[in-house]
């Protein structure tokens, strides 16, 4: 097994302080956390945790364990930005994770601006609609649109990203149009992850009110579920930045346009505040900024 990896794990449970939340930071099984503590308890010929059912504390071999297993990472580091001399332009390989409808819709173009300003940092994209393990997948970030971000993960907030009840015009005229949320009840719904009903939520004003939909077809890709609306085979839930473009066009109506939809979360998501090489550093800041700027709005609004 990898040390280095090995050595992120264990300093990472002793920071969340069970292997639980270890596993949610690191976006890994408890499985495989439990197994590289067995491997780093094996490599150093002792017990590295005390184990209790309330807490997690360490052993004598395990500060030492901790404090070198922490002067490897820091040393892994500064081997990485030995090649990276001051003043030097930023160079190297990351990898990104992230949707297809947030890359093809926002991000590529945010990648494009990137990359003109360090031309010698190459970025290998990781499209999944799925919760990557950052560890194992060596995924460098992975960018997660959510309304609830797992406990313990290291996450930075970068936008809000809205969305839309819409279906194109063929599919009303044969079905009608859904004057209130309820009525949504009664027509194919396109939803995501899975068959089976599925709750959408909507407010106007104090009012509230949520609504099991349900239809003949599912996606974990909400490009799928977005090509389906376009065919007329029902209505979906769509982020406003992939629905946008066909709204502006006529071939995507709105719906309910006085009732809310919950905003989610646009979010960039990491292992490790204190390990990371200057070309992340640069492209988590550049992220941050770009999202609060007018090219970012008028993208994520569908424009």
């Amino acid at each position: 097994m990898d040390r280095l990896t090995a050595a992120q794990v264990f300093i990472t449970i002793v920071q969340r302080g069970s292997l639980s939340a270890a596993a949610e930071t690191l976006a890994m099984s408890r499985a495989m956390v439990t197994r590289y503590l067995t491997q780093m308890e094996s490599w150093s010929g002792a017990r590295l945790l005390h184990r209790s059912t309330r807490r997690l504390s360490l052993t004598p071999a395990g500060e030492h364990a901790l404090a070198r297993c922490q002067q490897l990472m820091a040393l892994a580091v500064e081997i990485e930005n030995s090649n990276q001399p001051e003043g030097d332009a930023l160079s190297g390989l990351l990898r990104v994770s992230c949707s297809l409808s947030l890359g093809q819709s926002v991000l590529m173009a945010a990648i494009d601006t990137f990359q003109r300003q360090h031309p010698r940092i190459r970025i290998d994209l990781h499209i999944s609609n799925q919760r990557v393990n950052l560890v194992e997948e060596r995924i460098d970030l992975a960018l997660r649109i959510t309304s609830q971000l797992e406990p313990n993960l290291i996450a930075r907030p970068l936008h809000r990203c809205r969305s839309v009840i819409c279906a194109s015009a063929d599919y009303l005229t044969r079905s009608g149009t859904p004057q209130t949320p309820a009525q949504l009840a009664q027509h194919n719904c396109l939803v995501y992850s899975h068959f089976g009903k599925s709750l959408w939520h909507f407010s106007r004003g104090e009012e509230l009110e949520a609504v099991a939909v349900s239809g003949n077809l599912s996606a974990n890709d909400s490009v799928m579920l977005l090509a389906a609306t376009l065919a007329g085979s029902g209505i979906s839930m769509q982020p406003t930045f992939s629905a946008g473009p066909y709204l502006a066009s006529g071939q995507l109506v709105a719906l309910l346009p006085e009732w809310q939809l919950e905003d989610l979360g646009v979010y960039a998501i990491y292992t490790s505040r204190q390990h990371q090489s200057p070309r992340l550093r640069a492209l988590l800041d550049f992220l941050a900024q770009w999202f609060s700027g007018d090219e970012a709005a008028r993208l994520l609004n569908g424009e």
